[in-house]
């Protein structure tokens, strides 16, 4: 029998400088892509990011997912932070000063409180309170709803989605593939309450990726920022797991910028 090897990760990228502060596991993602004029999505960031663009297009991702292994470095366990869905909101950049490729986001939702609270106060991330809900309907089928609390207009999501296993085109991530040119980002931008440009270092232990199929039945989040949508389907992907290392906040600056270190082992809790 002739036997196949499948890559699941890349090659060992070298780890930030200094310790992760957050680790998590996202669970069930689904990745949906949009392509956007260019002028359109820069028109949305802050000035010091450029837009990173794939076929001449920039991009806006929806990725609805939820987390568990929640953990803060020195601590144990935080109790209501067991697991709980979440919803993201993003597009692809490059950092004007250094070029590092990274990912903004636009707007988070979430259904626990605590979880908001020391994202908005830690990492200076848009979240916002939501109802939400995540059914398992099968192995890889599920259904994600999610409705902002309080918000001045009505902001709804709701999906069914499936994994449909991997394939060389979505285990290899091979370079110039619009699997590379999402995934191989190691950064999350943001701002700090002074308004400076700040980030937040990731390292990926895998990133599984599979083809997917998704019924989006509502879909109010790029209207919220004021995108309107191609009347095309949606790039779709699924992952199963992802366990992800965050690093504290550090400012975006050239003489500020994190040097990484040569070590290409995972990092050790």
């Amino acid at each position: 029998m002739q036997k196949y090897l499948v890559r699941t990760s890349h090659k060992p990228r070298p780890l930030p400088s200094g310790r992760w502060a957050i680790t998590q596991r996202w669970n069930d993602l689904l990745l949906a892509h949009w392509p956007v004029p260019e002028a359109a999505m820069a028109a949305l960031l802050p000035g010091w990011l450029d837009v990173d663009t794939y076929q001449g297009s920039a991009w806006l991702g929806i990725a609805p997912f939820w987390l568990d292994r929640i953990k803060l470095r020195g601590v144990l366990s935080l109790p209501g932070l067991s697991s709980f869905p979440d919803l993201n909101l993003r597009t692809y950049v490059r950092d004007q000063y250094t070029g590092t490729p990274g990912v903004y986001c636009f707007s988070f939702d979430a259904s626990n409180l605590l979880a908001i609270g020391v994202a908005r106060a830690v990492y200076h991330l848009p979240y916002y309170w939501a109802e939400m809900k995540f059914e398992q309907r099968s192995e890889r089928e599920f259904a994600f709803y999610s409705r902002r609390r309080f918000s001045e207009r009505e902001v709804i999501f709701r999906a069914r989605y499936r994994g449909l296993g991997p394939t060389q085109r979505t285990a290899g991530h091979w370079g110039g593939s619009f699997e590379y040119f999402m995934t191989e980002r190691t950064c999350l931008f943001s701002s700090n309450r002074a308004g400076q440009p700040i980030r937040a270092n990731l390292h990926y232990v895998s990133w599984p990726l599979e083809d997917a199929e998704a019924e989006i039945e509502r879909n109010d989040l790029p209207s919220a920022i004021g995108i309107k949508l191609p009347d095309i389907e949606p790039v779709l992907h699924y992952s199963r797991r992802l366990a992800v290392y965050v690093w504290p906040t550090e400012l975006a600056r050239p003489a500020l910028a994190a040097r990484p270190v040569a070590v290409a082992a995972s990092p050790s809790v």
